[in-house]
């Protein structure tokens, strides 16, 4: 290729990625200019943010910490003890990721919009994508929960958000 060409296929590239940069910032500039939002939308997508957030961090949370415990248990350095233990808390994370995610499918299944389960050793909270609850959906809640966990009702918290 001769010394000409390999200037003009350049210059056309550098053109290209300018191009591809200004229609970028055009895009983004659009998608963020407010466009006569209400407080509700803007309250909803706020409550989508907060369930999507949640979910993603818990997921990434989650796969950090299961990473860590395959590491105990693959490293050769590790004692026998500790990549047992290691082994039973990672089964244990599987256990608990499973029983909150059916949960919350149960939940939303429900007719609910969306759901988030925690579960620890003292409750189990559960955050519903509502603005409240009336004594009939907090009641078909807590029957899911107490079936699908076997907790005592003393122990599940629901908290309605938008």
């Amino acid at each position: 290729m001769t010394k000409k060409k390999k200037i003009i296929v350049l210059s056309i590239m550098i053109g290209l990625l300018i191009l591809t940069g200004y229609i970028n910032v055009a895009l983004n500039n659009s998608l963020s200019s407010p466009n006569e939002t209400t407080t509700t939308t803007q309250a909803s997508a706020s409550s989508e943010s907060f369930y999507t957030t949640y979910k993603t961090e818990r997921e990434s949370t989650r796969k950090q910490e299961l990473q860590f415990y395959e590491a105990i248990i693959a490293s050769t350095t590790s004692t026998d003890d500790a990549k047992q233990e290691a082994e039973q808390n990672k089964l244990a994370l599987i256990n608990q990721m499973e029983k909150e995610l059916v949960v919350e499918g149960i939940i939303v299944g429900k007719g609910f919009d969306d759901a988030i389960v925690t579960q620890s050793s003292a409750n189990v909270n559960v955050f519903i994508k509502s603005p409240e609850l009336n004594s009939s959906e907090v009641a078909i809640i807590t029957d899911v929960v107490r079936e699908q966990l076997g907790v005592d009702i003393d122990k599940i918290i629901i908290i309605p958000s938008e």
